[in-house]
């Protein structure tokens, strides 16, 4: 018997994709808190530069919101597959969480 979940490979990724998402948002404050502390300077190079960054950060916002949307639909397809899957080898599935948790009980009970 071979069962491969395809989900379990893609981990690495969906850490990567909620890191990205997680420094998106930083850097989304610190360009807000940029933008507030620079709205007193007149001078033209400093509106060109808060226009660009201000375009920069509407970007940076939209594509944090695509890349969760992309995370939530992933995760559904991954619970679908592994419900294909139990479904698919109910026997199996069954000895493969009796296993893990007999074995997560003798890690608990072990002083």
């Amino acid at each position: 018997m071979e069962t491969h979940f395809e989900a379990l490979e893609h981990s690495q990724s969906e850490l990567a994709r909620e890191r990205m998402t997680e420094d998106l948002k930083a850097l989304a404050r610190d360009a807000e808190e940029l933008l507030k502390s620079t709205a007193g300077d007149v001078s033209e190079k400093t509106k060109e530069v808060r226009s660009r960054l201000a375009a920069a950060l509407e970007r940076a916002k939209a594509s944090c919101v695509e890349v969760e949307q992309r995370a939530l639909v992933t995760a559904r397809e991954a619970a679908r597959k592994a419900d294909t899957v139990i479904r698919a080898h109910p026997y199996e599935s069954i000895g493969v969480a009796f296993g893990v948790g007999l074995l997560i009980g003798v890690l608990v009970s072990r002083k």
